[in-house]
């Protein structure tokens, strides 16, 4: 009885907040649909407006097509377009220090077990919660051309939903394929980058069709770099986490 209710609660604080994100912009409570903002009366129109190739025509949301990033996000534009190489220096940043806590604290080691006894019903929430924060941190990553977020808040998101399942299960621990996807996330970077400089002669180049600005199948490959950024983050901080857990003796 106690795990149906706090699976009810859970349940009820998602749909209060999916029923914010969803009610009508001209109520105080509500959250600008996508258009509903004008980009010229914003300071960061300039960052969308930019250009290298001398088109100075103004940017409009959900009509401008094959726009130079094609984002409407102007952090995303700079940061995984013109500075993507900088993009993946922070990734091996994040990946050395995944490595070194590894080597301190992992392998072979067992879970080790809270003094703490956990209620069922933090436990029966937690893992309704935990999936809603994966899936979360997957729009995060996802639609981080459009909205505010991307591939290392995204990825975080989804690390902290997986910190929260082991935070009340002694027996959780994460699979071994989470070593196996961040590898191939950070593969996959790599080749992005490579093919960027066959197609189009420079490094981690957006050489995709930039699309309608506005639209979820836009800017290039700044989505795509965006969904294996996530990804890898998501699994190295979820490995981090399980090392943490960690002690020393033979995995029980």
């Amino acid at each position: 009885m106690k795990r149906m209710i706090s699976a009810l609660i859970a349940l009820l604080f998602f749909f209060m907040i999916v029923t914010v994100l969803n009610t009508d912009s001209s109520d105080s409570m509500g959250i600008p649909e996508y258009g509903d903002v004008k980009l010229s009366e914003r300071v960061s129109a300039k960052y969308i407006e930019k250009s290298v190739n001398g088109n100075e025509d103004e940017i409009k949301f959900g009509v401008t097509a094959n726009a130079e990033t094609g984002s409407a996000n102007m952090v995303t534009s700079i940061v995984v377009n013109y500075r993507s190489f900088d993009t993946l220096g922070e990734v091996t940043v994040l990946f050395i220090s995944a490595t070194g806590v590894g080597l301190l604290l992992g392998g072979g080691r067992k879970r080790i077990r809270s003094a703490i006894s956990v209620s069922p019903v933090v436990k029966t929430a937690s893992r309704v919660i935990s999936p809603l924060l994966m899936v979360l941190g997957i729009y995060v990553f996802v639609h981080g051309h459009l909205t505010p977020g991307g591939g290392f808040p995204g990825g975080a998101i989804i690390a902290a939903g997986f910190l929260l399942l082991v935070a009340v299960d002694d027996e959780k621990r994460a699979s071994k394929g989470l070593k196996i996807l961040e590898g191939t996330m950070g593969l996959l970077y790599v080749l992005i980058g490579i093919a960027g400089l066959l197609i189009s002669g420079s490094f981690l180049k957006n050489f995709l069709p930039t699309g309608v600005v506005g639209e979820l199948f836009s800017a290039g490959i700044i989505p795509v770099v965006y969904s294996v950024i996530g990804l890898k983050v998501g699994a190295e901080l979820s490995g981090i986490v399980d090392d943490f857990i960690s002690e020393g003796g033979d995995e029980a």
